[in-house]
């Protein structure tokens, strides 16, 4: 049994990241990128701390992240006219245009499958995998803020 358990780890896992794969050969901008557009398409004008909680990334993993979407004119970073201290995201047309073309689930099938489970199915999995990490006595707890295929989301 454990060895199955394990193959099924194997397989999301590696399913994740050939379709982060699949997304950028198709579109050009990788996984997260694209769940990026898609954050910022269903709630405009996010800040990059709320963008990074919507996602569960650490800010500085988006903020490197929508460098690359600034510099491709897919997002755009405007400053509040209240507090210039505060910066609004916003996808452009040219984003819109990419998502509209781009391959499904824009979030990736991972975050997908998961919020599509009901609360207590969540929360049950949540307890098991907290186990299985309490398990692995994990030192370095790192990994947790960065996206499957590393901070470029697919390669």
């Amino acid at each position: 049994m454990p060895l199955q358990v394990l193959i099924k780890f194997r397989l999301i896992i590696n399913s994740a990241k050939r379709h982060f794969k699949w997304v950028e050969r198709q579109c050009g901008i990788n996984g997260t990128q694209l769940w990026a557009l898609w954050e910022l398409s269903q709630m405009p004008r996010l800040r990059v701390t709320e963008l990074a909680a919507a996602m569960a990334l650490h800010q500085s993993t988006v903020s490197i992240m929508l460098n690359g979407l600034v510099k491709a004119k897919l997002v755009e970073r405007t400053r509040s006219g209240d507090d210039q201290r505060v910066v609004r995201l916003s996808i452009t047309a040219a984003g819109r245009k990419l998502l509209a073309r781009a391959p499904r689930p824009a979030r990736g099938v991972l975050p997908e499958a998961i919020h599509r489970f009901p609360a207590d199915a969540l929360v049950t999995l949540d307890a098991l995998l907290t186990r299985v990490l309490k398990e692995m006595r994990l030192k370095d707890m790192h990994a947790m803020n960065q996206p499957l295929g590393g901070i470029l989301g697919g390669k």
